[in-house]
């Protein structure tokens, strides 16, 4: 269908006594020369839901201005790409991701208003270059984030996949030929190793004040800090994540109807995220194979009735519900994420222990099942992994207790092999009655063979 436009004369002269322009109303521009052509082209309503209208100035002459009208509509390009620049765009694109979680939304906005915009936003987006592209990620490595820190891998990795599904979507829309971002060169994305937090381990981090990304505890420390929260109220949720695995949201969404204490069963149907107002959603689980039956074990069991009973029982001094869920605030309010994070950091300051996220004992709950002799099968099922890559190479820790016990066991089978007797590996010799049993054979086909 033809896009819909006109063109107008138009110039700058004001109004004496408003100050305004006349624009179109001007009486001189019946004057030859006064004045110059605008045209104007009505553009559909574009992903945002509100129509647009293209404006050109600085014909000469009307014949100048129908003229580019004509081309305008009878190109076959959408105007409307000459008119958005990457920041109009980008917030036309996270405005209609109406199926994204609110932490994916959460930072998706994050990158667009904290990094993109400032690096791109002022640049049409018709005009985008890779070269355009590539500076900002320069400029980003070498300046730091905002908060002046140094660009992880991570975080470039991030902004580029923020930027690349908003020019994606662009693409899809014909409003950019080809999406520059997909030839941009970045730091190779490394998964940080985790480090088991032994004395040696411990004593660096208290000489340099220096701690690893990724910390896990050995089952001692575990121990330790299980022992020193055993009389905190929200004791069940952390023995929980420290055994079982969960991730924090996990924990916080659950509700009663999950947990089958009798069978010792929990399924994971739903997490808990924040929303940018501050409130909480109820959303489905980050991944499809992280809805999962977990197993748990009799001292898990025990812990959770205990927490049940103290729950009912501040509950109906409260005269509350708690909504069914599981963990809730002194006021019996559902659990955000953000407390339980906050309130481990506290729980482990006043231990001693050394630091750890709490992310973290989900890594921690996979190398103690692997120590305890789990199959890597079920630790995968029990964290909720697509991949058995991904619990193999990023979630289990060999612990030094397994390490040393796998080289025992080689060096007990080196020994049991250096205690046979000389010569017992080599083949036996035949005994005598075989040996001439041999030789008779060997003569009476020699003499079939003669008398042939």
């Amino acid at each position: 269908m033809p896009v819909a436009g006109h063109v107008h004369k138009r110039c700058g002269c004001r109004n004496p006594q408003t100050e305004r322009q006349l624009g179109a109303h001007c009486p001189k521009l019946t004057t030859r020369g006064h004045g110059s052509w605008y045209l104007t082209l009505d553009i559909p309503a574009g992903l945002d839901g509100a129509r647009r209208r293209l404006r050109k100035g600085g014909f000469t002459s009307r014949r100048a201005a129908v003229r580019a009208l004509a081309q305008l509509q009878t190109s076959g390009s959408d105007p409307q790409a000459s008119l958005l620049t990457i920041a109009q765009w980008l917030r036309i694109w996270i405005a209609s991701r109406v199926s994204l979680q609110p932490a994916t939304l959460r930072n998706y906005t994050a990158h667009i208003d904290s990094y993109l915009i400032p690096h791109l936003g002022g640049i049409p987006l018709r005009d985008l270059s890779i070269r355009d592209v590539q500076h900002m990620f320069t400029t980003i490595m070498r300046r730091g984030t905002i908060t002046r820190r140094p660009a992880s891998a991570t975080l470039l990795a991030r902004l580029h996949a923020t930027l690349r599904a908003a020019l994606n979507a662009a693409v899809r829309e014909n409003l950019l030929p080809d999406n520059p971002s997909r030839y941009i060169e970045l730091p190779r994305l490394r998964r940080p190793h985790a480090v088991v937090w032994t004395s040696d381990q411990i004593a660096e981090w208290q000489r340099s004040g220096t701690r690893p990304r990724v910390a896990i505890w050995t089952a001692a420390q575990t121990a330790t800090f299980l022992t020193a929260i055993s009389g905190h109220r929200l004791y069940a949720v952390y023995h929980l994540i420290t055994l079982r695995g969960l991730r924090r949201g996990e924990a916080a969404g659950l509700r009663w109807c999950d947990l089958d204490l009798d069978a010792a069963l929990i399924t994971i149907n739903s997490q808990t995220q924040r929303l940018d107002g501050g409130g909480l959603a109820q959303c489905p689980p980050k991944t499809p194979t992280s809805r999962r039956t977990i197993a748990l074990d009799r001292t898990t069991v025990t812990a959770l009735r205990r927490h049940r009973d103290l729950q009912q029982a501040e509950l109906a001094l409260l005269s509350e519900d708690g909504g069914g869920y599981v963990f809730t605030t002194q006021r019996g309010r559902p659990m955000t994420p953000d407390v339980l994070t906050r309130t481990f950091g506290a729980m482990i300051h006043e231990s001693g222990l050394p630091p750890i996220r709490l992310h973290d004992l989900r890594h921690g709950a996979a190398s103690l099942a692997l120590q305890a002799g789990a199959d890597l099968k079920v630790i995968q099922d029990q964290l909720g992994h697509s991949s058995i890559v991904l619990t193999a190479d990023t979630y289990v820790i060999v612990v030094p207790q397994v390490a040393r016990d796998t080289a025992e066991a080689v060096a007990r089978l080196i020994r049991k092999a250096g205690r046979r007797p000389p010569g017992s590996n080599r083949p036996r010799r035949r005994s005598g009655s075989v040996r001439k049993q041999s030789q008779t054979v060997g003569r009476r086909k020699r003499h079939q063979a003669t008398v042939r």
